[in-house]
């Protein structure tokens, strides 16, 4: 894992049975039943807390680079990050956006195969890898549920493949929208309005525009009353039918 930066962007909070005395990472979690240890029962789940370490990093932060060892496996309990490869002439391809209950570090190899960095202030449970997969021959239940969370990375994958292949600007613009917000109330969270705590800068590399096609495509949206924009940050969904007509389109 890389270092932490000088600034301490990246706090490590005790490990072990010590952060549990100091700062439990189970306690009242917010994303228990959303996250990989849904599938635990209580003597599972305090094994599992006993090879946990809670990390704080702030904005810009970075968690790991890809081609680093991939030594960890997060969990995201507050807060979002971004998940990006950067291409052989500089430019960025931002692969997905993680939020509360998403779980990253999943690696075939024994390097990472992308970069993840923070977007706003985020709390993790890291779990290291040698001893999760230590756990996973003893919890056939938690290694079924890794399983399912690499799939779903897959689906994921072919999802934004299609994306930035056969749609339009207007029509991945509308798809992204309504899949954070089927992400949102998966969670339990509302589905409109919609946190967007990227930038418009990561949203189009994330679907591969430019700057000003996002911005121009979000005005074009608000102008026909598909949605809203309270602020830079939320999204209101005002027209799902509508949202959803444009996203299938492709």
């Amino acid at each position: 894992m890389a270092a932490a930066p000088a600034s301490s962007n990246l706090q490590v909070v005790g490990g072990g049975a010590k952060a549990a005395a100091q700062e439990s990472p189970c306690d009242d979690c917010a994303i228990r039943e959303t996250s990989v240890c849904e599938v635990l029962d209580p003597p599972q789940l305090a094994r599992m807390r006993a090879i946990a370490t809670i990390l704080r990093l702030e904005p810009g932060a970075t968690l790991f680079q890809e081609s680093d060892p991939a030594e960890h496996l997060c969990n995201v309990v507050e807060g979002a990050v971004k998940l990006y490869k950067l291409l052989p002439d500089g430019r960025r391809q931002i692969t997905g956006f993680l939020f509360p209950g998403d779980f990253l570090g999943v690696a075939l190899n024994k390097s990472y195969a992308y970069s993840a960095e923070a977007m706003t202030n985020v709390r993790l449970c890291r779990f290291s890898r040698n001893k999760l997969e230590g756990l996973l021959t003893e919890l056939p239940n938690l290694e079924r549920r890794l399983l399912e969370v690499a799939g779903n990375e897959l689906v994921a994958a072919q999802d934004q493949m299609l994306l930035l292949g056969r749609k339009t600007a207007r029509e991945r613009l509308a798809s992204f929208l309504l899949m954070v917000s089927r992400r949102a109330a998966a969670r339990g969270r509302p589905a409109s309005p919609v946190d967007l705590p990227m930038s418009r800068s990561d949203i189009g590399d994330y679907l591969g525009l430019t700057t000003e096609t996002v911005s121009r495509t979000f005005t074009q949206l608000k102008k026909q009353g598909t949605i809203g924009l309270p602020s830079q940050s939320k999204v209101d969904i005002l027209k799902r039918a509508e949202l959803e007509e444009i996203a299938e389109a492709g």
